[in-house]
């Protein structure tokens, strides 16, 4: 859309993974003569930050489940090694291969940096619906419990997975 500012990216630059915005230089714009938008970005990304994550709705979960679930959260299933509390993201540059986290790559391989990014778990509930990660192949919690527990081997139990879960729902 070209909009009036300052956009640099040379990612875009890779002539065999992006040759129109290659060619086109879509990665270096550079409109100072009425440049309405490059002032107030640093605004919007503050903004953008300061959204408190929805709160799930009460009754939405077990507590008692949720609090056990957050010991496997954060030992025996290693997940707040990527969803670091209290963020529950990963603080940083959260970008991993396909291989990393045990899916293919057909999407990231779409996107400049190749990698998928570290979802931010707080208010997951609010995006359940249409199942999760990029493309919704993992249709609800258990799921996503499943494939990580198997690919990267934790050995959780039926009680700990349904514990994790609740935690999950908690956030």
């Amino acid at each position: 859309m070209y909009g009036k500012g300052v956009f640099y990216d040379p990612r875009l630059d890779d002539r065999a993974k992006f040759p129109v915005a290659a060619r086109a230089r879509f990665g270096h714009h550079k409109s100072f003569a009425d440049d309405r938008i490059t002032s107030k970005l640093a605004a919007l990304h503050f903004y953008q930050l300061a959204i408190p994550a929805p709160v799930p709705p009460a009754a939405s979960y077990d507590g008692a489940a949720a609090q056990r679930g957050k010991v496997v959260f954060e030992g025996k299933g290693r997940c707040a090694t990527c969803h670091v509390p209290p963020l529950y993201t990963e603080p940083g540059w959260q970008m991993h291969t396909g291989a990393e986290i045990g899916i293919d790559d057909f999407q990231s391989q779409r996107s400049p940096d190749g990698r998928y990014r570290t979802t931010p778990l707080k208010g997951l509930f609010a995006r359940k619906k249409g199942g999760f990660y990029h493309d919704g192949r993992f249709g609800d919690y258990a799921a996503v419990i499943d494939h990580y527990n198997g690919f990267l081997r934790f050995g959780l139990e039926d009680r700990e997975k349904a514990d994790l879960e609740e935690f999950l729902k908690s956030l």
